[in-house]
């Protein structure tokens, strides 16, 4: 079993900046990829950005290409998300997540909630 904690969310203002932790701990694996994803109020649940543990292989969506970087620290078997240039849309509850492939994370936190007002 992989337990992940996520950190850092909280009210800021459009043009502002967060940056979300991750703290995973328990049956991790350098084999594994993790991954942030978020929920707005009556919306599915979107993919946000993804990297692969092993080298640090990153993906975006597009919506947040130029605007946020996810990175980790191997020492500290910890994710982040530095999100920049928020946007009122970006307003919702992120999750991260961890899973053998890029397809599928069988392990998720509890969420944090960013809200951006405008």
């Amino acid at each position: 079993q992989v337990q992940l904690g996520e950190s850092g969310g909280g009210l800021v203002q459009a043009g502002g900046s967060l940056r979300l932790s991750c703290a995973a701990s328990g049956r991790t694996s350098s084999r594994y990829t993790m991954g942030w994803f978020r929920q707005a109020p009556g919306k599915d649940r979107e993919f946000v950005a993804r990297i692969r543990w092993r080298d640090g292989l990153t993906y975006y969506a597009d919506f947040v290409k130029g605007r946020f970087t996810i990175s980790r620290d191997i020492a500290k078997n910890t994710m982040y998300l530095q999100m920049n240039s928020l946007k009122p849309e970006d307003t919702a509850v992120y999750y991260c997540a961890a899973g053998a492939s890029t397809q599928v994370y069988e392990y998720w936190g509890q969420g944090a909630q960013v809200t951006v007002s405008s």
